[in-house]
């Protein structure tokens, strides 16, 4: 089972906020609070905030809702940020003019998941399923295969032709 906490419409690029989302993927949650209680970027809080906010959504289902969550076993499966609207700004210029820039938002999502005793993710499986799943596995296992007509996807002996306006161009 997975659990989220989003954070929407946060004032940070998202490329800044992905440096230290990187940090902490694939991590203990324990090792990832560590993680993000000594970076040095601003963004760090936030995010160690939407974290602590992923465990506390996990301890609730384990205790009111009665699903069998162990919290010490859970590790950050997905932590992504996600671009947000711009808002556009203008900035006096010299002489009279203006620049205009954008302020980037982000919308940052961690999503935690629960690792069992052999250090393999555990999936929630529905009765019934069993054979649906290895039907399915087995199409997209064959639907991966290429048609024979190479990896450039073209047939054999048909090259892109140039026009005549195309070559004077290119001769300017």
């Amino acid at each position: 089972m997975e659990f989220r906490a989003e954070a929407k419409y946060m004032r940070v690029s998202p490329q800044k906020a992905r440096l230290v989302l990187d940090l902490i993927k694939g991590r203990r949650v324990e090792d990832a609070i560590n993680t993000l209680a000594f970076t040095k970027k601003e963004v760090a809080a936030t995010i160690h905030k939407l974290l602590r906010s992923a465990v506390e959504n996990a301890n609730y289902l384990s205790q009111e809702k009665g699903f069998d969550v162990d919290v010490d076993n859970l590790f950050v499966k997905r932590a992504v940020a996600n671009d947000g609207p711009r808002a556009k700004r203008i900035r006096p210029a010299p002489m009279g003019r203006a620049y205009r820039y954008q302020r980037r938002m982000a919308h940052i999502e961690v999503a935690l998941a629960e690792r069992n005793a052999a250090g393999k993710e555990e999936m929630a499986t529905v009765v019934g399923d069993e054979g649906v799943s290895a039907r399915s596995a087995a199409t997209k296992r064959s639907s991966g295969r290429t048609s024979g007509r190479g990896s450039t996807g073209r047939t054999k002996g048909k090259a892109k032709k140039k026009s005549a306006g195309s070559k004077k161009a290119a001769a300017r």
